[in-house]
């Protein structure tokens, strides 16, 4: 099986970071969202992915070959952001499986996929929310799915498509979206997936769903925080810090030296940082800051950046300076 993962996209809802650094290697809980992702996908035994890259796409490619050697990864440029459909589309060339599964590149899960693909039924993630007017939506009949429909402006589901997508039949999604490009279907302005999708469900595939409980989003500044908080309650260090006072769960990273702080709840201390007479929580400290005299709370710092001062809250993107009095 090969996953397909879009990571094109420009993060406008996380400027000033994404400026300087994809929205996908923004460190949360410990690493960049990406490296979750790809731990995920290599715990389930999938070894190869395709990754569809755009804005800054050198320095995603660069990571992905230095922290994941074993990876099969193939590299894909979508030339213009033309929708999730195009995004897809644009990935044809490496499908070399009948099975595929689609995860985008801004969202981090917890789910058994084993039980997802055991079945070699196509079948999408969904989650039941109170509002489906922001997200492609499912209405499911006789458990499988009858109609797909983007971001609806009237109510025909509440079970949201939250980024999982497997694949048993990718020629029948090759047809589908070659479809939708050659006679330019979009909806919205874009080729969407969910139409492709809908064109599969049309010509007699059978899709069924399921529920993705854990599923966190981390494409605005609140979202990337509480998804810390979700990360860290499972997975943060239990290291001890002399002359500091630790408020588990935190992660604070091997090399980074804190001295005289009171870190967290729920602080993200990245690699080689340097953080002194602070009281840091609810907040993501970036690789290679320094970090002095400061109370940050609700804080997202990209990475080499200086910053001394007093109370605030900040969102600082990559190489700044900043005193604050």
């Amino acid at each position: 099986m090969r996953a397909i993962i879009p990571v094109a996209g420009f993060g406008t809802r996380l400027k000033p970071h994404t400026h300087s650094t994809p929205k996908v290697l923004l460190n949360v809980g410990g690493k960049p969202i990406l490296g979750h992702i790809i731990d995920k996908l290599l715990l389930s035994n999938i070894t190869k992915a395709t990754f569809v890259i755009g804005h800054l796409g050198e320095k995603i490619e660069a990571y992905i070959r230095n922290e994941y050697p074993s990876l099969q990864a193939d590299f894909v440029i979508q030339s213009e952001m033309l929708g999730l459909g195009h995004a897809i589309y644009s990935a044809i060339p490496t499908f070399d499986d009948d099975e595929i599964f689609i995860i985008l590149g801004d969202t981090i899960f917890d789910v058994n996929l084993e039980n997802v693909f055991t079945k070699k039924i196509s079948s999408l993630g969904v989650k039941e929310v109170d509002d489906p007017r922001r997200f492609g939506v499912a209405f499911v009949e006789n458990g499988y799915i009858q109609k797909l429909v983007e971001k609806p402006t009237t109510i025909i589901s509440k079970l949201a498509l939250v980024g999982l997508y497997y694949i048993s039949n990718s020629k029948a999604l090759i047809d589908s979206l070659c479809n939708l490009i050659d006679n330019n279907i979009r909806t919205k302005g874009e080729y969407q997936l969910t139409d492709a999708l809908q064109l599969m469900i049309n010509n007699g595939e059978k899709f069924t769903t399921f529920p993705v409980e854990g599923w966190y989003d981390c494409g605005k500044p609140e979202t990337l925080l509480s998804t810390n908080q979700f990360l860290l309650k499972k997975n943060g260090t239990n290291r001890t810090v002399e002359n500091a006072v630790i408020n588990h769960p935190v992660f604070i990273a091997r090399d980074a030296v804190v001295k005289n702080c009171v870190i967290g709840p729920f602080a993200t201390i990245g690699e080689r940082c340097i953080v002194q007479d602070c009281l840091i929580k609810n907040s993501i400290i970036s690789s290679d800051c320094t970090v002095s005299k400061t109370m940050l709370e609700n804080s997202i710092i990209g990475s080499h950046t200086s910053i001394k001062g007093s109370y605030k809250k900040l969102n600082a993107g990559d190489s700044s300076e900043i005193e604050l009095f």
